[in-house]
């Protein structure tokens, strides 16, 4: 196992910047996983580490060895990616034996790591399969396994469950944090998939646009987001943005109105606040943090779109005002709910503040 460093890492392809100088540390051992919405650079990142794309400028160092220039098979990663890349002529077997073979390893060596790496994902019935045999998701782990007898320093995931189906993914990240716990190896995994990175990371390194908008604990990024991006990023449903506008400033406070509703107003606190008198800002509320009516700090009245019913808890789909919709989770009656208006409360301790270029102000 090592650890990896990215020291002001850039990629450019021609005049066009893809990754714009990141900075970055992931310790040994660490499960750490790159998330961001489709052309942010993740997977570009991923494939710099790995050796399959040149390095444009910055420093990329794995185990404390520069590895800019060194050839991806001598980097001491394994990479798992999103196609399963498998042999079909090959049995599980061989296919996951068939890199060692390459390399000129003993055939006792050989077969020892295919039948650790076959316990450890209980492959040991389909061994003399095809992968034509082999389910998705037992494919993928077929692929996993290939990695791991190859003892690697770092293991790479490029969106491994993103082919399966919804069941299966939820199976595979079980089985992937399984695996994380059982050989303790550092991973840095790429994913488009929140619930993925809420649910494996040990760290989250959130992308936008080829830059790091913020790095840190999955929990730690759900409760204190730098900006709307990462608030409205991290969390499933996502967080609900309501524009309001800066009513008052009073020391240690900020009161707002909302800006669809402008005789419902939040005094929310916040220190040496960013924003003055009359700024339009937003308040963000997450789905779960909406009060019964009464309840909270002030009352703000939806048009309620939809109900969802999910056993002991309701998701109502509403508006405020044209344009400007949001999501709240209930867990009351469900008769409560089917009707065309809800009141809800909100509270100002569990809300948050950004301003209009979608800075936290508090």
């Amino acid at each position: 196992m090592a650890d990896v460093r990215l020291t002001e890492i850039r990629k450019s392809f021609g005049a066009l910047d893809i990754i714009k100088g990141v900075d970055l540390s992931i310790e040994t051992g660490e499960f750490v996983v790159f998330v961001g919405p489709s052309g942010c650079g993740k997977s570009t990142l991923l494939r710099m580490i790995a050796g399959l794309e040149d390095i444009t400028s910055g420093e990329l160092t794995i185990g404390g060895s520069v590895m800019n220039d060194v050839d991806p098979s001598k980097r001491g990663i394994a990479m798992v990616f999103q196609s399963y890349a498998l042999y079909p002529h090959m049995t599980v077997r061989e296919n996951m034996g068939f890199a060692l073979r390459f390399a000129g390893m003993a055939k006792e060596e050989i077969e020892r790591r295919v039948t650790d790496a076959a316990n450890i994902l209980e492959l040991g019935p389909l061994m003399d399969r095809k992968p034509k045999a082999l389910s998705g998701g037992q494919r993928q782990r077929v692929a996993i396994g290939r990695a791991i007898v190859r003892n690697p320093d770092v293991f790479l995931f490029d969106e491994p469950l993103s082919n399966l189906d919804a069941e299966l993914r939820v199976h595979m990240r079980v089985e992937i944090a399984k695996l994380h716990k059982t050989l303790k190896s550092t991973i840095i995994y790429v994913t488009h998939d929140q619930v993925e990175a809420m649910t494996l990371a040990d760290k989250i390194v959130v992308l936008r646009a080829g830059v790091v908008e913020q790095v840190g604990a999955p929990l730690d990024l759900y409760d204190d987001p730098n900006n709307t991006f990462v608030a409205g990023f991290i969390g499933s449903p996502r967080m609900n943005f309501l524009k309001a506008q800066v009513a008052s400033i009073a020391p240690g406070f900020v009161t707002v109105s909302l800006a669809n509703q402008p005789d419902v107003q939040l005094r929310l606190p916040a220190a040496a606040p960013s924003v003055k008198v009359g700024d339009e800002v937003s308040i963000g509320v997450r789905p779960e943090h909406f009060r019964a009516a009464g309840q909270g700090d002030a009352d703000l009245v939806v048009a309620v779109d939809v109900a969802e019913h999910l056993g002991n808890t309701s998701y109502v789909y509403a508006h405020v005002s044209a344009g400007e919709r949001i999501i709240i989770e209930r867990a009351e009656s469900r008769s409560a709910i089917n009707r065309e208006k809800l009141t809800v409360g909100l509270s100002a301790a569990s809300s948050f503040l950004f301003d209009s270029a979608g800075t936290r102000v508090r």
